[in-house]
């Protein structure tokens, strides 16, 4: 053959043009920087929208319960005032926009509407020398009526003279205390008139005469002479009673008790030896006497529950009780559970046997006949917290252990498993290492949401009377509900707001427990939306 030779001629590199010159293959950035286990489920864990307005929601929940008695109320837990139970939300600031003002909407008679203007009147008549009508004494601060509603005319009996009523009034709850009888201290009756001169609020008021135009002497709001409840005119030469009809240009007449110069008696001694300890009985405004016992007039956000505690304290009190039983509770149960779990899932055979059929017989028990064993036969020597504790603590870990175990029998016979024991990885350092972070999604999901379970069964046992938290120094959730549960037609906030925050706890509880499964789950490590 001969010898072939092939001749090429070299193209100059002038001749090349670069397509892609100065240009970026791709727009993503590339970051070959490894990425920890925690940073990634915090990645994923963000990205659910759901789950992270929950965590801002139980946050929320949180501080309120930490910080309500320093920076929401002035009032202590165990601050209790009786004359103020059952009120509504009042706050001084919100009250200006017709938020949370105290009031609430009733229709009235004639004569109860007459009787609640009075209390504005007499407020502002401090001796009764001062002619005011009941229209001028609706612009006193201390006037329980704000609105007065549409008036209506009704018989009850046929050919009866008509009777009528004013529908829809609004009224200042806290106003319509009004005044009161209180027996007192020659020394407190000084240090009131004291506070009156630096204040220029008046407590003290004129005493009401016991006669015949006092219907009730034990209602220090009949201070105007009145028969059946409506007020009269008595001529003094004739001593004849006049009815009169509701106006707003009515003046009413008062019926207070005056000495032999006509002055309003302030005091009656009842009795005691001493200037410091003599005893008066004097009629008071209660409003201002909260005021001069307290310093601050009366505000509550939430309202007053039945006995007149503060309701927002009293809630942050019982979420405060709630969240750290639920928090010590899961977390005994994750240990207890996540232990033996892993001991059944792993080792199978007799040991799984065995335990399986403990947890059986305990899950058997009815967690209500256990917590009420509990609490007939220990609470008098530990507490009733920590009978609670035991009572959940003796069957909660069984469901943490079922989960725990199912994901070691799920995990134990993989390749990895495998390869670890082969290369003589102990059985120690194979369950935590090698089987338990595949499991810990599922387990940090079911710690999670064993806590709104253990706020939801305390609030029921608290609410049907089987665990007793109600005092002046702890209350549950459960309890206020239970406190609620025969008036809250008339005082629906006693049932609203702990309602509301037990339901945002529920469902809060669960969405931040889902997100922390996906977050946790090693299956979904690096995977993008």
């Amino acid at each position: 053959m001969k010898n072939q030779t092939t001749n090429y001629t070299a193209i100059p590199k002038e001749k090349f043009t670069l397509v892609n010159e100065g240009r970026r293959l791709a727009d993503k950035k590339f970051d070959d920087k490894p990425i920890g286990y925690l940073k990634d489920a915090w990645i994923r864990f963000r990205k659910n929208k759901s789950s992270i307005i929950a965590t801002i929601i139980i946050i929320c929940i949180v501080l309120f319960a930490l910080l309500a008695p320093i920076f929401i109320s002035d009032h202590s837990l165990t601050f209790m005032d009786v004359y103020y139970a059952k009120k509504p939300a009042r706050n001084l600031t919100l009250m200006k926009i017709g938020v949370a003002d105290g009031t609430v909407t009733r229709s009235m008679t004639d004569a109860s509407l007459i009787k609640q203007i009075a209390v504005g009147v007499a407020a502002e008549d401090h001796d009764g020398n001062t002619q005011i009508t009941l229209g001028e004494a609706l612009d006193s601060y201390y006037q329980p009526i704000k609105t007065i509603g549409e008036s209506e005319s009704y018989t009850e009996i046929k050919g009866a003279k008509p009777k009528t009523v004013f529908k829809d009034n609004k009224l200042d709850t806290y106003l319509e205390v009004g005044f009161m009888y209180k027996s007192i201290e020659q020394s407190e009756y000084n240090n009131i008139l004291a506070w009156q001169e630096e204040t220029g609020k008046q407590i003290l008021y004129p005493l009401v005469e016991d006669n015949e135009y006092n219907l009730d002497p034990l209602d220090a709001n009949n201070w105007y002479k009145s028969k059946k409840g409506v007020p009269v005119y008595v001529d003094a030469e004739t001593g004849k009673a006049t009815k009169q009809e509701y106006s707003l240009d009515l003046v009413l007449e008062d019926n207070y008790k005056r000495d032999a110069d006509g002055n309003p008696v302030y005091f009656e001694y009842t009795g005691g030896g001493s200037h410091e300890t003599a005893q008066f009985r004097v009629r008071i405004l209660y409003y201002n006497y909260y005021i001069y016992q307290n310093g601050f007039e009366p505000e509550y956000i939430f309202g007053t529950d039945a006995q007149g505690y503060d309701l927002a304290v009293r809630m942050a009190s019982g979420l405060r009780l709630s969240l750290m039983l639920a928090v010590v509770v899961s977390a005994i149960n994750m240990l207890i559970g996540a232990m033996l779990g892993a001991v059944m899932g792993y080792y199978g055979g007799w040991v799984d046997l065995i335990m399986q059929r403990i947890c059986d017989i305990l899950w058997d028990m009815p967690f209500i006949v256990v917590a009420s064993l509990f609490q007939m036969h220990f609470a008098a020597k530990v507490g009733v917290l920590v009978c609670l504790i035991f009572a959940y603590v003796t069957t909660g870990w069984i469901g943490m252990a079922g989960r725990t175990r199912t994901q070691f029998y799920r995990f134990k016979g993989q390749e990895y498993v495998m390869a670890a024991r082969t290369l003589g990885a102990k059985d120690r350092r194979i369950i935590w290492k090698h089987i338990f972070p595949n499991a810990i999604g599922t387990i940090i999901t079911g710690s999670i949401l064993m806590i709104p379970g253990t706020i939801s069964s305390e609030s029921m046992l608290s609410y049907l009377g089987i665990v007793k938290l109600g005092s002046a120094t702890q209350t549950s959730l459960g309890t206020l509900l239970a406190d609620a549960a025969g008036i809250w037609t008339n005082y629906p906030h006693l049932l609203l707001y702990p309602s509301i925050v037990l339901s945002l706890l529920m469902i809060c509880f669960n969405l931040f427990g889902n997100g922390l499964r996906d977050a946790f789950n090693p299956s979904l490590r690096g995977v993008e939306d």
